[in-house]
């Protein structure tokens, strides 16, 4: 059969942080005589030639290129595309490691939108990926109708008669930003680009030991003579005008004034500050006229005009102020309604901790000229961030924690002047309320809450929290889409996560009360601590001494709005006569169905069933659950420190 997909993977010395790639690679839905994996090493000097020499003789899909060293992934990948028989080819970094469904699944959108390039969703561990990019699918996208050019890495598919026809290949040698030259040319020549946004297609790490090659620190003069080659390219292909403006502002806004601001510009040696500043005030200058800084936001803006004007110590001053600015969301209802949980907050913008004010009378005006001073700047920035409330926004999205995949919820929020003192300042208050629906998020773990909030010069995000504890919403263990799904609040950060597939003590059925539990001939009914949002199958088990039974049964809302009324038929004719322990599934379709015990028991005697309390382990059992349960207490406590969930 025709090869489908090529993936080609530039390696070099990445050690055990392969391992999750070649992984990956493996697990693809893809079927295996549909594509093929070309690693191309460029000169290793640690043990990844033999590694990667096994698995080419163990496994048909993969393919081994062995070459000296060129310094940099351009001439590996330009190798394998040589190399490749796909009909696509895409490009992997040797320690990222894709979806299992992200081959078949940029394939088939590619072919189905009849794209020369396919843009899949990215999830970032440690590392940033573009956000906006990915809010919705884009089936046919130009740089001028979606955000395409926020994504210059080369993880993307590629339709291979595309590139040939072209003649596009990567730059070689030592050398920054061979991708960037490589995809904005891609970008501006293809009939069409795809994004692919509903489905995490790629997961782009930081290595745990920092040793990404893009996180090295670089010579500025290098950097910003190959960042002039990505200029180069669009110039060739656009004219004078608005779109050029709007790319070249793309390569002002993140490689240039982003460097310069706040803790990231901070953090950095004042001897390296001054001559990677120095680098760019030469580029913004040369290159970039004036509607080039004109479409950016206002503290962008300012630090544009402060790098132009070559005023270094301000630059700096700006960044001291800009370093305090952080924004906050705080937390209001958490309760589900209509099958989905409704999630309330605020959010607005800090400084030094305190909410930030703004003139209350404050108009639009432009920058003409670099402010006079740090404090012009800010008044600067302050007003126009007032006169442009009108655009700020807040979003809620989800992350899970041990992938980085993240989504955006769909909310609804209202924007709100607060007066402050006399009334001359104002604060800018975002109120939002989002609605989270279980099946729009793909995978059972841990999902933390993240506010997104755009607001003047500033696009930052923040967790949801901290609530006091006092005032935390406490919703029940929800039971929607066949799944259980608990909201609750960090401890002891207090931030808002929810846990999908989870089991056990968190499920909260030890509340159950046994006086809310009665038997009735064959049929039992019991109160829970449960939402669902209609009648939802369940099943019971029933535990004894000797053995073990089971029936289905159903969860329906409480009449009272309360909770959710467990009712099933006993299987009375096997319940033999003795003591039975009672668990529940709440996902008896689950691959693994799981149950938990439930804090009540049922006695069978002469053909009848009554309630009755749990009996109580033996001593051995209750010594051996104790150990058990310290074990556990450790393990979690060095998995928090491990993931560093807040």
């Amino acid at each position: 059969m025709p090869v489908k997909v090529s993936v080609i993977v530039p390696v070099y010395n990445p050690g055990i942080y392969i391992e999750d790639c070649i992984a990956s690679l493996q697990r693809q839905s893809l079927p295996p005589e549909e594509y093929e994996v070309i690693f191309v090493d460029d000169g290793s000097t640690d043990e990844t030639p033999a590694r990667l020499d096994a698995l080419a003789a163990e496994d048909p899909r993969m393919k081994v290129i062995h070459q000296e060293n060129s310094g940099w992934s351009g001439k590996p990948r330009n190798v394998g595309i040589e190399a490749s028989r796909g009909e696509f080819v895409m490009f992997v970094d040797n320690d990222d490691y894709l979806g299992d469904e992200a081959l078949e699944r940029m394939y088939d959108y590619g072919v189905a939108n009849g794209a020369d390039v396919v843009v899949g969703k990215m999830a970032g561990k440690g590392r940033g990926v573009p956000v906006e990019l990915f809010r919705r699918n884009h089936p046919r996208a130009t740089v001028e109708t979606a955000p395409l050019i926020d994504s210059l890495t080369p993880h993307k598919m590629f339709r291979r008669a595309f590139l040939d026809r072209i003649g596009l290949r990567f730059p070689e040698g030592r050398r920054r930003l061979e991708d960037h030259v490589f995809i904005a040319e891609a970008y501006l020549r293809a009939e069409n680009v795809s994004v692919l946004s509903d489905y995490v297609c790629y997961y782009h790490l930081r290595r745990e030991d920092g040793s990404n090659a893009g996180f090295e620190r670089f010579d500025p003069v290098g950097y910003f003579k190959n960042l002039r080659e990505a200029l180069d390219v669009v110039e060739r292909y656009t004219e004078p005008g608005p779109v050029r403006d709007k790319l070249f502002r793309r390569w002002l806004r993140v490689e240039m004034v982003e460097r310069l601001r706040a803790r990231r510009f901070l953090k950095l040696p004042d001897d390296y500050r001054r001559e990677l500043f120095a680098e760019i005030h030469e580029v913004v200058v040369e290159r970039f006229g004036p509607g080039v800084a004109a479409g950016l936001q206002p503290t962008q803006q300012v630090v544009a005009a402060l790098t132009a004007a070559d005023r270094y110590d301000d630059v700096v001053s700006f960044a001291q102020w800009e370093a305090g600015v952080a924004p906050k969301a705080a937390p209001g209802h958490v309760e589900w309604r209509d099958g989905s949980l409704s999630v309330g907050f605020t959010a607005e913008y800090t400084s030094g901790g305190e909410p930030m004010t703004f003139p209350a009378d404050a108009e639009a005006t432009p920058l003409d000229d670099a402010p006079k001073d740090v404090s012009e700047a800010v008044e600067w920035v302050a007003a126009q961030t007032a006169a442009r409330f009108g655009q700020a926004t807040a979003d809620l999205l989800l992350r899970e924690r041990s992938s980085a995949a993240q989504y955006f919820m769909p909310v609804r929020f209202t924007r709100e002047t607060v007066p402050v003192g006399d009334g001359g300042e104002v604060r800018l208050v975002l109120r939002a309320t989002a609605t989270v629906d279980p099946a729009d998020l793909p995978k059972d773990g841990v999902w933390d809450a993240l506010v997104r909030v755009k607001l003047g010069g500033w696009t930052k995000e923040c967790r949801l929290g901290p609530a006091p504890r006092e005032s935390r919403p406490t919703p029940d263990v929800g039971v929607v889409g066949g799944r259980p799904v608990l909201p609750y609040w960090t401890d002891p950060h207090g931030n808002l996560s929810l846990e999908f597939g989870v089991r056990g003590k968190r499920l909260g059925l030890g509340r159950v009360q046994q006086s809310g539990v009665t038997v009735s001939g064959d049929h039992v009914r019991a109160l829970l601590p449960v939402y669902v949002p209609g009648e939802t199958e369940v099943r019971l088990r029933f535990v004894s001494a000797q053995q073990i039974s089971e029936a289905p049964g159903t969860l329906s809302p409480a009449t009272d709005g309360t909770g959710a009324v467990l009712a099933a038929a006993l299987p009375v004719e096997s319940l033999s006569r003795g003591v039975w322990r009672v668990a529940l599934c709440l996902a008896p379709d689950a691959a693994r169905p799981l149950y938990t015990g439930l804090p009540f028991a049922l006695r069978s005697a002469g053909g009848r069933v009554q309630v009755a309390p749990v009996p109580r382990p033996g001593l051995a059992l209750r010594v051996a659950r104790r150990a058990r349960r310290a074990v556990g207490t450790v393990r979690r406590k060095v998995s928090r420190i491990r993931i560093g969930g807040q």
